[in-house]
């Protein structure tokens, strides 16, 4: 005699009440999970104005030769400086090995790369230097045309910076990092 819960030639149990009741509290968890996860996961992800500051464009269309500007990206100044003939000669004649720290810290370019003037600078374009205005040593924010070197001084803890944003002396680690840049123009700078 067959089953009550068995269908004749199915070969197996019809499901119960229960087990809906079971597969249907299974899914309405899952889905109550996932809604109850899903705002901590998505406050990891930037905030939108961090979003708007991934990349900025800067005109530098009235940055004269000799002349620096600081801008303001992912809450950090930026130091554009136009260099001069002058030192960009001065920059080109430093030998690298009296360098503290011989890498050029370019984004743009291999993380190996010697601190050579030419790997400092924008690229394609020597007279253009665009570095982040952040000391390497503990964070403060170097001035510019001052110290030993005629680039940036740091009057915290005495680091010295050239004209390449090259650290010279004091207790930086690191020369200044040169930041993702791409000229759209001769006049306009996207950095991020």
């Amino acid at each position: 005699m067959a089953d009550a819960n068995t269908q004749p030639g199915a070969g197996g149990e019809e499901p119960t009440r229960r087990d809906f009741l079971y597969v249907a509290t299974g899914s309405f968890a899952a889905v109550g999970a996932t809604f109850a996860v899903w705002p901590l996961v998505a406050q990891m992800n930037p905030d939108a104005s961090t979003r708007a500051l991934a990349s900025t464009e800067v005109d530098i269309s009235n940055v004269v030769e000799g002349q620096g500007i600081t801008i303001m990206w992912r809450g950090k100044p930026v130091f554009i400086r136009h260099r001069t003939a002058a030192e960009i000669e001065e920059a080109r004649a430093v030998p690298v090995d009296q360098l503290p720290d011989p890498l050029a810290r370019n984004a743009n370019i291999a993380p190996d790369a010697g601190a050579e003037d030419i790997n400092r600078a924008a690229s394609d374009t020597e007279k253009w230097l665009v570095v982040v205005g952040v000391c390497t040593h503990l964070g403060c924010v170097p001035l510019a045309n001052q110290g030993d070197f005629g680039g940036w001084f740091c009057p915290c803890h005495g680091s010295h910076y050239d004209i390449a944003g090259r650290i010279r002396r004091g207790p930086a680690p690191e020369n200044l990092p040169v930041p993702q840049l791409e000229f759209l123009s001769d006049t306009r700078i996207r950095i991020g």
